[in-house]
């Protein structure tokens, strides 16, 4: 092992601000976890958090724990939570359903806001799959067309047919980071409305929905909100929009007097409008549980150690890995790059991540070629980033 190296991960772990945070997550045995941008790791606040709730509040006041636990409000109330990572002032954001549900939800609402003339549903060309299947079903329903751009493109490609463009704020599978603030400028000058996918982003680095004017923002809570597998997840509708947003799937949840089970709609003020059916009241709570570890973190400093633990890495894996057997598709300057390194591993890329987790280091594979590992600041440090190299580059030379 390059001393130097190690040196330097041991003097970046012992001046690392946020080392304390690491306490609060179940990371005991031994693996160096870099699948966060998959699914966060489990806080260790949350299994008795969901063991009260079954208990006491599922278990004996049962339904009463709708008004005397507090489960009625929690939909806004963990969303508030969220909002404060991404930046939203209160009553904006709503946690409930799928990210794809929200996807559609905010695509046809964005749609409906759009002014005559408007029938084109633009796409970050390169998005999660999901988001292309839900927006393309979303153009058909609304009597729109789908045209795809380079996310990096949009800014220039929005035009007066454009209703909305959805657009991922980093890339999933390069990692890449795309410019908020200005695409979203560049699409309000040209008419339309903005949809952001916040999954790789929401709890890595500061985001300022409110700040740059977003329209409407949906995200994830199981990557690096660490709220758990299969974790509800949010919608952000701006406040200003918010009474003349019109949702494809109003529901019960949403009505402006849920219990008078009128059989005609009328939305709820506010972010319960983006709200359909039921809460999930158990994986909610789970969530609530896990953002108590956000409690005093300051988003800057997450962000500083995502930059440094990603720079770390890639000079590590330059050290370690045989020449020419992987090359990094995440783009080096740091306004370009959210919290993942993903490396071309054109030779047998599926079996190398294999062998990299059956020895402990866990991170993903994209097909056709892509190796993904992602950096949770809260709780991966720079020791952990220069044993991933390490290990990477035994199994490459092996």
């Amino acid at each position: 092992m390059p001393r130097g190296l190690a040196a330097e991960a041991t003097a970046l772990d012992d001046g690392d601000v946020l080392r304390a945070v690491r306490k609060e997550f179940a990371l005991d045995d031994g693996t160096v976890y870099l699948d966060g941008n998959s699914l966060g790791a489990l806080p260790r606040t949350v299994a008795g958090r969901l063991a009260e709730v079954v208990g006491d509040e599922w278990g004996r006041l049962r339904i009463r724990s709708w008004t005397e636990s507090g489960w009625w409000e929690a939909p806004e109330r963990v969303g508030d939570r969220v909002g404060r990572l991404v930046g939203a002032a209160p009553g904006q954001i709503v946690v409930g359903d799928s990210t794809s549900v929200n996807v559609f939800k905010a695509v046809v609402a964005a749609v409906r806001l759009a002014g005559p003339g408007r029938d084109e549903v633009l796409v970050d060309a390169a998005t999660f799959p999901t988001d292309g299947y839900v927006a393309a079903s979303a153009a058909r329903m609304t009597g729109c067309r789908i045209r795809e751009a380079d996310a990096r493109d949009i800014p220039g490609e929005a035009g007066p047919r454009t209703a909305v463009a959805l657009v991922n704020h980093v890339d999933y599978r390069s990692g890449r980071l795309h410019d908020l603030a200005g695409t979203t400028a560049a699409v309000h000058a040209a008419g339309a409305r903005v949809v952001w996918d916040l999954c790789h982003s929401a709890g890595a680095l500061p985001v300022a929905l409110d700040a740059h004017g977003v329209d409407l923002a949906v995200g994830c809570t199981y990557k690096y909100l660490n709220g758990g597998p299969g974790a509800p997840a949010y919608l952000y509708v701006r406040r200003d929009l918010q009474p003349r947003f019109d949702s494809p799937l109003p529901g019960w949840n949403s009505h402006t007097d849920p219990f008078a089970m009128d059989s005609a709609y009328a939305p709820a003020d506010g972010a319960a409008r983006g709200r359909v059916g039921t809460p999930e009241i158990l994986s909610l709570l789970a969530l609530d549980a896990a953002l108590d570890v956000w409690d005093d973190v300051a988003l800057t400093a997450v962000r500083t150690k995502s930059l440094a633990l990603t720079d770390f890495f890639l000079r590590c894996v330059e050290a370690y890995a045989p020449e020419g057997r992987v090359e990094s598709i995440t783009p080096a300057a740091h306004a370009e790059r959210g919290s993942q390194v993903s490396l071309r591993c054109a030779d047998g890329a599926a079996g190398v991540m294999a062998e990299l987790i059956r020895r402990g280091v866990v991170g993903d594979f994209r097909r056709p070629d892509v190796l993904r590992f992602g950096f949770t600041p809260l709780y991966t440090g720079f020791a952990e980033a220069l044993r991933a190299a390490r290990v990477l580059g035994e199994v490459l030379a092996g």
